[in-house]
């Protein structure tokens, strides 16, 4: 059984720009909140199965996680995925899908976040959590909103 969450925000930049903007990982240490480093798995511009390793600050501490690109269609969906099994979750599957509407002179971000792969007791830890993923997902698109929209 998935854990689901939803975030939308409206952003008053075209489409292109946030769609571009979901995909900047180099622009990243500029918005993203708590953010110590980005690691690049591969080269070149983000494309199906770029890998790369996200650092934060959390809580006072640092956590990494991978991120694996599963899906592309520009400039209207984005689907990432984190194996919580390789990073400091330790457990789980993450999955990202961002999908993009554009209307007139504004373009509508829906964050479909799931959360595979929990039992026992993390599964119940992960319902307690999924309030705080929500929030953390709202506050990143809260930031690369302002970004993108200075």
């Amino acid at each position: 059984m998935s854990i689901r969450f939803e975030v939308n925000r409206t952003f008053y930049v075209s489409r292109q720009k946030a769609y571009l903007g979901l995909l900047d990982l180099d622009s990243a240490n500029q918005w993203m909140k708590g953010l110590v480093g980005i690691e690049r798995m591969d080269k070149g511009p983000l494309q199906v199965g770029s890998q790369w390793k996200e650092t934060r600050k959390m809580f006072g501490k640092e956590a990494s996680e991978y991120f694996e690109v599963v899906r592309l269609e520009e400039p209207k969906k984005i689907v990432l995925r984190c194996d919580g099994t390789k990073g400091t979750t330790g457990k789980g599957e993450f999955v990202f899908t961002y999908i993009l509407d554009s209307l007139d002179d504004h373009t509508e971000i829906t964050l479909h976040g799931e959360i595979n792969g929990l039992t026992g007791l993390s599964k119940w830890f992960g319902k307690m959590m999924s309030g705080t993923f929500k929030k953390a997902c709202a506050k990143d698109l809260d930031a690369l909103k302002s970004y993108l929209e200075s």
